[in-house]
């Protein structure tokens, strides 16, 4: 899991850094012992201890167990505090919405797919959403709740909980999306866009040495979350990894909804290879029918497909030379595809410095089409987290130095 979000940094005047960053370990799963989190955080032994005691105290972290243990003193397993609590969240797509229950450090259950047409608009279709999740939340115990989360298909503001200008989601500019939810679930509320709960997601399931990585999702549209030293980075104004719109050679003449032309998204999105493919006769009219077709072997599609995969590749070559990531997931419907994949890993390779790519991983998501999904609910229980922590006084718990993360290899 990544750090909590920007609106939810602020759990008490004066509250410790350190124990926030404690609860998110412990949450994704990523650590389970003392030991674990004062490796991961460079935090001194000490310090780690009476955090951890302090938030024990207060019912969010509770210790069971050990771990098992080759020599020395046997290690106290730490999880949350509720180990029945979860969340509900929703991954939602232009017609459909995935929906699930999601538990802290990763778990799913009860996935399934509903109508949902994005084009109606928040005040049409959340109504109808949220009369299903409050279904799924009732028959895991209403009384577990701890957030709601959602994954949106556009640039999100985390601050104000609303969608910004989003080129296929009419209606939902500016709606407060974070504000309805929580108003009518009573519970603490997340939203952001698909490829950052993707991040997330895939993240949490991740070696946690893996703490540099770039996840593309890849369908109608592209776009790229970026985990930053084991955190989901935003950059400046949460708009960090917006890669789309990156002009390349190859598609100067076509426009893209940004107003300009030749974007990364006019020539290697899903939405790009259906224009493509029926300017060449092709009887093509979702992205669903190009993999289709990719899949049995039409030439023409297999053709336009391994060429999305190349542009992409192109454009991820620069981000990867100068970010030197540990890993490249893919996700989204493209990546399904193994012409698509074999492109774009064929472009990384020859595009990038030996250096970047001598241990660079390059493959799918390996939570595939449930990677927004659990990444929505890990950010709801973050939110959750913080606002418990803000109740319970966060402020009085223990601080001190916290060093650079300290590296983490493999067992």
């Amino acid at each position: 899991m990544t750090g909590i979000s920007a609106g939810d940094r602020r759990p008490a005047k004066g509250a410790s850094g350190l124990a926030v960053r404690v609860l998110e370990l412990v949450a994704s799963g990523q650590a389970s012992s003392r030991a674990e989190l004062a490796e991961l955080l460079g935090a001194a032994a000490s310090t780690i201890s009476l955090t951890v005691a302090q938030l024990v105290e207060r019912g969010l972290i509770a210790e069971e167990g050990t771990h098992s243990s080759t020599g020395g003193r046997p290690r106290k397993v730490l999880r949350l505090g509720g180990s029945d609590e979860f969340a509900v969240a929703a991954d939602l797509g232009g017609r459909h919405a995935r929906i699930g229950v999601v538990l802290p450090g990763g778990g799913l259950t009860d996935v399934s797919t509903v109508p949902f047409v994005i084009a109606d608009g928040p005040e049409a279709a959340l109504p109808r959403l949220a009369e299903t999740l409050q279904a799924l939340a009732e028959q895991h115990g209403r009384d577990r709740l701890r957030g709601v989360g959602l994954s949106l298909p556009g640039p999100v503001d985390v601050a104000s909980g609303s969608v910004v200008l989003p080129s296929r989601m009419p209606g939902w500019n500016r709606f407060p999306v974070t504000a309805w939810l929580e108003e009518h679930f009573g519970v603490p509320a997340a939203v952001d866009n698909d490829a950052n709960c993707m991040a997330i997601g895939e993240h949490t399931v991740r070696p946690a040495e893996h703490r540099q990585t770039i996840m593309v999702k890849i369908g109608s549209a592209i776009g790229a979350g970026v985990i930053a030293d084991g955190r989901l980075y935003r950059g400046a104004t949460g708009a960090a990894g917006d890669i789309t719109h990156i002009r390349i050679d190859g598609g100067a003449d076509i426009p893209c909804s940004c107003g300009n032309t030749g974007c990364l998204e006019t020539v290697a999105s899903g939405a790009a290879l259906v224009r493509i493919l029926r300017e060449r006769g092709a009887d093509v009219s979702s992205v669903g029918d190009v993999a289709r077709l990719a899949r049995d072997a039409d030439p023409e599609a297999t053709r336009a497909v391994r060429r999305a995969g190349d542009y992409l590749g192109q454009v991820l070559a620069a981000n990867v030379n100068f970010f030197n990531p540990d890993a490249v997931y893919l996700g989204g419907i493209l990546s399904t595809l193994e012409p698509f994949v074999a492109a774009v890993r064929s472009q990384l390779y020859e595009s990038c410095h030996p250096l970047v790519t001598e241990h660079l991983t390059i493959e799918r998501a390996s939570l595939g089409a449930d990677a927004g999904l659990v990444g929505a609910g890990q950010f709801a229980l973050q939110r959750a987290l913080a606002r418990a922590l803000h109740e319970v006084g966060g402020g009085d718990l223990a601080t001190g130095p916290i060093g650079p993360p300290a590296p983490r290899h493999p067992a």
